[in-house]
């Protein structure tokens, strides 16, 4: 598999401006959701294997973040200097989703539990 290297970012003249704040929300985001898979983990031998499901989700909304993290930082990078940042939508649509299917599978395995 070949993998192309994206262009590095455009610079912006202000290394404390927000996609830098952004990114760092992200990697909370990200980190956050790494820790919840890792508890998930903790509760497979009391709630049995419908927790890997959680664990599953969580994982793949982690490892989104960490893939997609780049080409937000260039975009919102390339926006500050050209002065006209659009908001990453579907980013936040699908961070949302994800925890709301970890809140509906959280339920449903407990109470199936």
């Amino acid at each position: 598999m070949v993998r192309t290297r994206l262009p590095d970012p455009a610079p912006h003249g202000d290394p404390g401006l927000q996609p830098e704040r952004t990114t760092l929300a992200w990697g909370r985001t990200m980190l956050a959701l790494v820790t919840v898979s890792a508890i998930f983990l903790r509760w497979l031998p009391h709630h049995g294997l419908p927790i890997l499901l959680l664990f599953a989700v969580s994982s793949a909304a982690a490892a989104a973040i960490y893939f997609t993290q780049r080409r937000r930082y260039s975009a919102s990078s390339r926006g500050i200097t050209r002065e006209n940042v659009d908001a990453d939508t579907s980013a936040v649509l699908w961070t949302a989703l994800a925890g709301v299917a970890l809140g509906v599978l959280g339920i449903a395995v407990v109470l199936a539990g």
